[in-house]
């Protein structure tokens, strides 16, 4: 099937049957003018991204802005959040797959955020099959018939939000006078399109999540390009409603500033935590003083952590934005009730925490934590749909705080073998085509295998990546491992290019140069 494509613009994919509802000339029109206007500023700050980690590798601590103290000192508050985006006690995500949509959908959480990016893997069929699948959720007209069982939405369903990918990402299948077009602005572009004006005369749209800045200037580029989006389809300013995921170590310096740049735009800001802790590793990575102990044993509770979640909750409610709480990687584990209680209880006990701190809301990853969380934030909520009023001046998180990097051990043998596992498997699924994937009782996505993936790398380099029974994390003791771990994985039955994973895995892990990001070479097999 064949297209009519914009002037300078090429699709190097196969355009399957249904595409072309999405890949219409007036929506390819649309992205093609939102890159040529925005891309350019885009690899400009992707070159102060590479400037500021060659600083940081030379022992640069970062530290809150003083050209920007005006904004942190300064009374102000972001425009109000419009009602569909004021109760969002429960969020669940996940990737825009037509199942996973529509169970999310129908999971009985306040909010769906679906996923263009971490726990999707981006391949040309997912990307553009995900669009057509919330362009028919959005209007009630998706519907699955598998294995016997008809999936559909229920009359009551979750506030939709949808997340483009990151802005290091990019869409390969498209080239816009040669270049390769932005994954994000592809991903908002087409959506908003289709959407935006369906949203809205339905009373809930359009909203997004934005994942991985590093800098308010980051944002600013965002927001820049929801006024242009705005005006091109003739809807009001202020019409887009965006959530920021704090996943960065260098953005949590820079929360009030990314408030600030959003402020017409700002729907509040995620602790998103999993990504957090592989920013704070990559970022730290070369420093002797810096390492981490098992994955495992860094939870929210760890200093810094706890530092980080802390502060953004004060910064939100400060300015009169949601503030919502992270992911709990845990899910339910049917097969053993024993196993099943403790997961449960983790779930409970995050949440409670999140709730009782302030938080207005946290997420999950499975349909059936959307009940267990939910009651945790009903316990303090009440019938109140959010906690703004709940303003923390007992909170005063210094640079120092968010740069207390403990607990440094135990580091474990088990733990390593965990991240070689993990790393393995994850990429065996995202290179079949599967981006979600629980294992050992965890949901993993790409943020969860970049710390193994990253912690692997850091061990081996860093003087204190030390097993606990004594043994130095070397190069040689990864790749002993690593075939004993693709066997187990093997053994299982699971789906997946796991031979290819644990080459990659090893590479990555043991090379001497870190790479910013493991998706992106593997961006160029699938």
């Amino acid at each position: 099937m064949t297209i009519q494509l914009p002037q300078g613009m090429q699709i190097n994919a196969p355009i399957q049957p249904g595409f072309e509802t999405v890949l219409t000339p007036e929506a390819l029109a649309f992205v093609a003018k939102l890159h040529r206007a925005f891309n350019p500023r885009r690899q400009e700050l992707l070159a102060l991204r590479v400037e500021r980690a060659k600083r940081l590798d030379a022992g640069e601590r970062p530290d809150f802005l003083p050209e920007t103290a005006h904004v942190r000192a300064g009374d102000w508050k972001v425009a109000p959040i419009p009602p569909a985006l004021h109760c969002r006690r429960v969020e669940i995500t996940g990737p825009v797959e037509a199942k996973m949509v529509i169970n999310a959908f129908n999971s009985g959480a306040d909010s769906y955020m679906t996923d263009f990016e971490d726990s999707n893997a981006p391949s040309w069929s997912n990307q553009i099959q995900g669009q057509i699948n919330l362009a028919k959720a959005i209007r009630r007209e998706l519907k699955l018939e598998q294995k016997g069982k008809t999936y559909q939405l229920n009359d009551r369903i979750a506030t939709l939000q949808v997340r483009p990918r990151g802005w290091h990402l990019e869409e390969k299948h498209v080239l816009i006078d040669g270049q390769r077009v932005s994954g994000g602005i592809f991903d908002f572009g087409l959506f908003f399109f289709h959407n935006a004006r369906e949203q809205i005369a339905r009373g809930a749209g359009p909203f997004f999540y934005l994942p991985k800045m590093e800098s308010h200037l980051e944002a600013r580029l965002w927001n820049d390009i929801f006024v242009m989006a705005q005006a091109e389809l003739g809807l009001p300013q202020g019409t887009i409603k965006a959530t920021v995921l704090i996943e960065t170590i260098l953005a949590a310096f820079e929360m009030d500033e990314i408030l600030y740049e959003l402020r017409e735009h700002s729907a509040g800001l995620n602790a998103g935590r999993w990504d957090y802790i592989f920013s704070c590793i990559k970022k730290f990575k070369n420093d002797e003083d810096f390492c981490l102990a098992d994955r495992a044993k860094v939870t929210m509770t760890a200093p810094f952590m706890r530092a980080y979640a802390l502060l953004l909750l004060k910064t939100c409610h400060k300015r009169g934005a949601p503030a919502i709480g992270g992911m709990s990687a845990l899910i339910p584990i049917k097969n053993d009730p024993e196993k099943n209680a403790v997961a449960m209880q983790g779930i409970i006990n995050d949440k409670k925490r999140d709730a009782t701190d302030g938080y207005d809301g946290g997420w999950v990853a499975h349909p059936g934590l959307v009940e267990p969380a939910m009651k945790e934030f009903m316990a303090v909520l009440g019938d109140k749909p959010n906690q703004f009023e709940k303003q923390r001046p007992d909170v005063n998180v210094k640079a120092a705080d968010l740069l207390n990097f403990q607990p440094e051990q135990p580091i474990t043998e088990a733990g390593l073998r965990m991240n070689i596992n993990v790393g393995i498997h994850y990429l065996g699924a995202w290179l079949g085509g599967n981006g979600c994937v629980p294992i050992h009782n965890l949901m993993e996505d790409a943020a969860t295998a970049e710390i193994s993936r990253s912690q692997v790398w850091q061990w081996i380099r860093s003087p204190k990546g030390v097993l606990e029974d004594g043994r130095k994390v070397t190069a040689e003791m990864v790749r002993g491992f690593v075939p004993e771990e693709l066997a187990k994985i093997k053994a299982g039955g699971f789906e997946g290019k796991f031979d290819r994973a644990a080459q990659i895995f090893e590479q990555m892990s043991t090379q001497d140069e870190f790479a910013e990001f493991l998706t992106l070479p593997l961006y160029e097999e699938i």
